[in-house]
């Protein structure tokens, strides 16, 4: 009998637009090539209650319990595996991510009920513990893991990384909600390498996925945005630290998309010293239309400090060649950097104004892992612990030139050209006097809130049920979710037959009753038939082979 393990994708804020959770499916394939029968509880895009996980596991009975994690939602994650081990203490309980790979001893010494701790890539550490998951006696062996031997804590040290990514079995996207994801409509995310050579002193990455760029096959990768376009996906994110690292690397996957005339939209990551027009135009020619660019700063001292290695010329640069392709750029600022003022922070949106694109305003976020939450050497004061308050959105630091509040006041100020807009424009939609593009502007804010609303709260599975008789479903499942998210019943109907024609929705009828539902899993790694509310639907099947 295979070994049972649940994977949980803890709950995450949808308005930071989260894509299919790509972590935790790397590691469901990394469990499932290892023999194991794999489920994801998925508490994204669905509502979690301690409730609804005590019933999944009763149904499941796992062997092993695991959960991933950022540090925004590890308070989330690590209650949902207290919540676990208290329903069946007999389950192992395992956690990785960026948040705990950095924080392992104050993980297992406040949770009690977390077993083991996977440090950075988790894969192979995965592969060779699974098989001595009921000797505890030989965990000491595995190098990347840790874990309590009575009062103490053992910690084997890191693992090596993956040296070659095309052993990796295909991220296992078919144990997901898709229909869910894909009624939401952010885009899907993909990577075609792992590694960051740089060295900014917010960011975790390098030391999460190492300095050194490993590159997965072109044909690897191209074959697997193929099988996402065939299966309903039309935009995805590549989200490697930085895409553009190697432009060979670019330039093969980019000339295969052309090669094969798939026809999809995408966006990067990339760094300002690291585009020429060149490469930007063969991404264009890709479907690429977007690319952000991470600036940080407009005050060359501040660049320094933050070890960004980047001029405000090469910014210049890199903006204006992406207009001449005809692409969108994007700049992202942090604000509450080491050593911020006033000063500085007048640079930057100056800065950010000159470019004239696309931009955003991002509070530092000091996150584990990171230089500046682990040194004490820069002019910078951590205010607060609480790890839900570390999305971004507030100012939990200062310097000794600017507190939060001005931080914040300097961010609001900042945005208040757009904010003055959006609520001239939603004033001139209620009195009926915006533009086609406007009313599409706003009607697709209504859209997201009433989808944010029915997937986290389940809307469907509370209101999806009718008598059989009942003449029109999809009127009085729409008249039951307008009434509880006061939302025009209309506008609601709207979606709800777009959803259905999609078919990330569906009717069944059994027992005398009428029921809808969101459509399962419409295609596997494997090719093989795979059911979808009633019906057989058989994926086009994706070549393995690197």
């Amino acid at each position: 009998m295979p070994m049972k393990i649940a994977l949980i994708a803890p709950p995450y804020p949808l308005t930071e637009a989260p894509s299919p959770p790509l972590g935790i499916c790397y590691v469901a394939a990394a469990c499932e090539a290892a023999g194991a029968e794999v489920r994801i509880f998925d508490y994204i895009v669905s509502l979690y209650t301690p409730e609804k996980l005590r019933r999944q596991l009763d149904e499941f009975c796992p062997d092993v319990v695991g959960a991933t994690a950022v540090t925004l939602n590890f308070p989330d994650a690590a209650a949902i595996l207290q919540t676990a081990k208290a329903h069946q203490p007999e389950i192992v309980t395992i956690m990785g991510g960026p948040h705990v790979t950095f924080q392992v001893e104050e993980t297992l010494q406040q949770y009690p009920e977390i077993d083991v701790i996977f440090m950075g890539e988790s894969e192979n550490t995965l592969e060779r513990w699974l098989p001595v998951l009921r000797h505890r006696h030989a965990w000491g062996s595995i190098a990347g893991i840790a874990f309590r031997n009575g009062k103490q804590i053992v910690n084997t040290g890191p693992v090596e990384l993956i040296s070659d990514l095309a052993r990796l079995p295909l991220p296992s996207r078919h144990l997901l909600p898709l229909s869910r994801y894909q009624a939401l409509g952010f885009p899907v995310s993909i990577i075609t390498s792992r590694g960051c050579p740089n060295k900014c002193i917010f960011c975790v990455g390098r030391r999460m996925v190492g300095a050194r760029v490993r590159y997965r096959s072109p044909k690897r990768v191209v074959d697997e945005i193929e099988f996402l376009v065939n299966a309903g996906f039309t935009r995805l994110n590549f989200a490697d630290d930085l895409f553009t690292a190697n432009k060979n690397h670019v330039r093969a996957i980019c000339n295969l998309i052309v090669k094969r005339k798939i026809s999809f939209g995408w966006s990067a990551f990339a760094r300002v010293d690291t585009v020429n027009e060149e490469v930007l135009q063969l991404m264009k020619e890709a479907g690429c239309d977007s690319v952000s660019f991470g600036i940080e700063s407009g005050n060359p001292a501040m660049l320094r400090v933050i070890r960004k290695r980047i001029t405000l010329d090469q910014a210049r640069q890199a903006a204006a060649m992406c207009k001449a392709v005809g692409m969108r750029p994007h700049a992202s600022f942090i604000v509450g950097l080491p050593g911020e003022s006033l000063r500085t922070l007048a640079d930057t949106l100056a800065f950010a104004r000159e470019l004239n694109i696309e931009h955003g305003f991002h509070f530092l976020t000091p996150f584990p892992g990171t230089d500046v939450y682990e040194s004490t050497d820069y002019d910078l004061e951590i205010l607060t612990t609480d790890w839900r308050r570390y999305d971004a959105n507030t100012a939990i630091v200062r310097t000794s030139k600017i507190a939060p509040e001005e931080i914040e006041n300097f961010v609001t100020e900042a945005y208040r050209p757009l904010t003055d807009k959006w609520t001239d424009i939603k004033k001139r939609y209620a009195e009926g006097e915006c533009t086609e593009s406007e009313c599409l502007e706003v009607e697709s804010e209504t859209r997201l809130n009433l989808v944010f609303q029915i997937l986290s709260g389940d809307l469907i599975e509370e209101f999806g049920e009718f008598p059989a008789d009942e003449p029109d479903p999809v009127a009085a499942l729409a008249g039951r979710i307008a009434g509880k998210t006061a939302t025009d019943v209309d506008f609601v109907a709207r979606y709800l037959q777009w959803w259905l024609h999609k078919e990330y929705l569906a009717f069944t009828e059994e027992n005398g009753f009428i029921r809808c539902d969101w459509t399962t899993t419409a295609f596997a790694p494997d090719g093989a038939a795979v059911q979808q509310s009633g019906k057989t639907a058989k994926a086009e099947p994706l070549a393995r082979a690197s």
